[in-house]
């Protein structure tokens, strides 16, 4: 007996409630579907399934059977991919889906160097900050950030931490002065995002205690970028991600403010389908990311105090 080919068709003919019906799925005969499950209880020395003239049921051990044989085969499907996967090479259409934000920054920039090491696949890229069905809208692959949300039946490795910062140009400063405590960020020129719970109010937490600092908005956008070049021109103050700074802290260009103060972090997860019959395409680009991004827990674009 081929215990493992007895158990596909055991949890096919449950599947599909029919030895018939089965058969037909597995493109085998009815006496072979039923030999086959035949030999498997023989084998375990117990009834799995009642049968009448009408319907299947499973009996309590085939029950508890079945739980663990659709596990098995999953793995055993699961290890085979892997195998498979990785003695291919890439290549085809890889769809991928990434938050505005990260993607313009940093994604952007890393294309270019995946391309060039996997020459023989087309890239799909699509940005946008609209709740997204990876399987639904066919993404191969997705880069969440935050509080986007996925289905919990996805993979996912966080790829980075990227903490919320407050800053301002040098410029700006020099004119109106650096914020020592939260509450002075009331008193200067804001440069906010177009979000109803930030229009008036930034979230700070500072010695456990969450604070909601009162801002006056000088400029408002639902654009990062835009933002950005105006604290750039010294408009004014503004929060963002560190993700979306490039070197900005680095070179000077911008200053981090109230540095010993909480406003938040952002997770970066990438996330997609399922580690069964994935692509070697996607494969590969999981493969470069985790390599891009070895240390999940950090923020990697804070400049080193």
């Amino acid at each position: 007996m081929d215990r493992l080919q007895s158990m596909r068709v055991f949890a096919k003919v449950v599947e599909h409630g029919s030895f018939a019906r089965a058969a037909v799925a597995l493109d085998m005969s009815n006496a072979v579907v039923t030999r086959n499950v035949a030999d498997l209880e023989a084998h375990l020395g117990t009834r799995l399934l009642n049968r009448t003239t009408r319907k299947l049921s499973l009996t309590e051990t085939g029950q508890q059977y079945l739980a663990r044989v659709r596990q098995i085969l999953l793995d055993i499907d699961d290890a085979d991919a892997l195998a498979s996967s990785s003695s291919r090479k890439p290549g085809g259409t890889l769809r991928i889906y990434c938050h505005p934000g990260f993607g313009q920054s940093q994604l952007a920039s890393l294309l270019p160097l995946y391309a060039q090491a996997v020459p023989d696949v087309v890239l799909d890229v699509t940005l946008s900050d609209h709740a997204v069905d990876l399987v639904q809208e066919g993404f191969d692959v997705g880069i969440f950030i935050g509080l986007q949300k996925f289905d919990a039946s996805m993979i996912a490795r966080r790829l980075a931490t990227s903490n919320v910062v407050l800053c301002a140009s040098p410029a700006y400063l020099a004119r109106r002065g650096a914020p020592v405590t939260p509450a002075d960020v009331a008193q200067h020129d804001c440069l906010n995002f177009a979000f109803e719970q930030l229009r008036h109010h930034w979230p700070v937490q500072w010695e456990n205690k969450h604070l909601d600092v009162p801002i006056h908005s000088r400029m408002i956008s639902n654009n990062g970028a835009v933002l950005r070049q105006a604290a750039l021109a010294g408009m004014g103050i503004m929060i963002r991600s560190s993700f979306t700074l490039e070197d900005d802290l680095e070179s000077g260009r911008l200053v981090q403010l109230l540095k010993g103060h909480h406003l938040g972090q952002l997770s970066v997860a990438m996330v997609y389908p399922s580690r069964r019959l994935v692509s070697a395409a996607v494969r590969s680009f999981v493969d470069f990311m985790n390599q891009r991004f070895p240390r999940p827990e950090t923020d990697p674009w804070l400049p080193a105090v």
